[in-house]
């Protein structure tokens, strides 16, 4: 089912690049909106609504990581991130920055619209609607609002960063191999890579206030993967 209403902000310096891409995404039925470079970016997004963010890494003046790193200070909207470093350390910064998903250039544009509309069934909420709020602990988690408090302190989470943490909840003190997090936190894990989970981990203990050297509520299990300590 393709999401109603998908609005993207196509963040693309390459002009014949961008033009190609805004043409077949409309030609699909999604409204965009393209601007050349990360400040302009970063002014539209306070100022418009939008369902995704499609990002090239090499911007003028701002380039793509400080766009995400600046932009998850106030919206949670996905982030697909479009670079031509292929390199795994480069898609483990953008994920670390705040980046959802990744796609490396030359991309078909059937994979790229594939990607977009993934992203916002997540963050639409479209994934799965009949998932129960749950509580763990002084954790609450409703997914028909994608909402989290802790302790009554709400949580803003982006989409991918709100599926890891449901997945865990579920499963309490249970240890969740790297493998069976990306299952649960990607539609097809086939497209995702090992080092993905920690980046996302990583955040996600920020998020909640987790000391990272000492974390006591996303625990890692050497050899194994991670567990959810239910927070008192």
């Amino acid at each position: 089912m393709t999401p109603p209403d998908i609005r993207v902000l196509l963040v693309e310096d390459d002009l014949r690049l961008a033009t190609l891409t805004r043409t077949y995404l409309e030609s699909r039925g999604l409204e965009v909106v393209h601007t050349p470079d990360g400040d302009s970016a970063l002014d539209l997004l306070r100022e418009t609504d939008v369902t995704a963010v499609v990002l090239d890494l090499m911007l003028p003046g701002v380039d793509g990581y400080e766009v995400c790193r600046r932009l998850r200070a106030f919206s949670d909207v996905p982030v697909l991130m479009v670079t031509a470093l292929d390199a795994e350390g480069d898609r483990v910064l953008g994920l670390e920055v705040g980046a959802d998903d990744y796609i490396c250039k030359p991309f078909s544009s059937p994979e790229l619209l594939a990607r977009i509309r993934a992203c916002a069934r997540r963050y639409l909420g479209l994934l799965a609607p009949q998932q129960p709020a749950l509580e763990c602990g002084t954790l609450h988690l409703d997914p028909r609002r994608f909402s989290v408090t802790l302790a009554g302190r709400s949580i803003h989470l982006t989409a991918q960063e709100f599926r890891l943490l449901y997945g865990f909840a579920v499963r309490p003190n249970v240890v969740l191999s790297r493998e069976r997090l990306l299952e649960l936190t990607h539609d097809d894990p086939a497209d995702a890579f090992d080092r993905s989970i920690d980046a996302h981990v990583s955040r996600l203990r920020s998020k909640l206030g987790d000391d990272p050297r000492r974390p006591r509520i996303v625990v890692t299990v050497r050899g194994v993967g991670y567990k959810l300590v239910p927070p008192e």
